[in-house]
């Protein structure tokens, strides 16, 4: 699973990345949790791209209420194309959402060890999502996911999920809504792997209260 990922960028270096026509305003964060609203990337008819803030927490259009949002912050890239709860985001509502890195846990005899996962070089990345819109009477939510994989040979010794990363020059095919499901589906091979590298980090971040420096310093 992905439950927790870091953002640290300028808002200057994500506009720049993401090719964003608009100034952006955000503020860094090391220790990202579900249920706060988390910034992703959309794209628009006229195929430019636009920062959102999305409540981490998919809530599926007929739901009922928003109740089991904290269930659904996930979505298996085996399954997203028919689970009732993603199949129409996935062919409609695909998303990017930008980070520097995510943490997972790796059990130990005693003890969790957290790892901060992330680019060799530190750069940006994209996690592959998908967002909705729930609505009743007159309150509207906007809200999204982040599909994971089978971990690769890289992050199996920590976890055995992980999220899907789009590599850089496979944006638009991700975002485009005009694109065939099955050409998005084939993005999630996770090729983007290639250009990560782990970190040992102290129990600083398993506290989603800490936000700063120390949740990816390595221990």
């Amino acid at each position: 699973m992905c439950g927790r990922y870091s953002l640290s960028a300028s808002s200057e270096t994500i506009v720049e990345h993401f090719q964003l026509l608009r100034q952006l305003r955000f503020q860094p964060s090391y220790n990202i949790a579900p249920s706060q609203k988390i910034l992703s990337i959309v794209e628009l008819d006229d195929q430019s791209r636009k920062a959102v803030k999305l409540f981490w927490g998919l809530v599926p259009s007929w739901s009922k209420d928003t109740k089991n949002s904290s269930h659904l912050i996930n979505a298996r890239a085996e399954t997203v194309r028919e689970k009732p709860s993603f199949r129409a985001a996935f062919k409609h509502r695909r998303c990017l959402i930008p980070a520097d890195g995510f943490y997972e846990w790796a059990k130990n005899a005693d003890r969790k060890q957290a790892f901060h996962i992330h680019r060799a070089d530190n750069q940006l990345f994209a996690f592959a999502g998908l967002w909705e819109q729930w609505q009743h009477e007159t309150d509207t939510l906007y809200s999204c996911t982040i599909i994971t994989a089978a971990a690769t040979e890289l992050m199996q010794p920590i976890h055995d999920r992980m999220p899907v990363i789009i590599p850089l020059e496979r944006y638009h095919q991700w975002l485009d809504k005009s694109a065939n499901p099955e050409q998005a589906f084939a993005l999630l091979d996770n090729a983007a792997y290639t250009e990560m590298t782990t970190t040992p980090v102290s129990d600083w971040v398993n506290n989603p209260r800490h936000d700063d420096e120390r949740c990816i310093q390595m221990c």
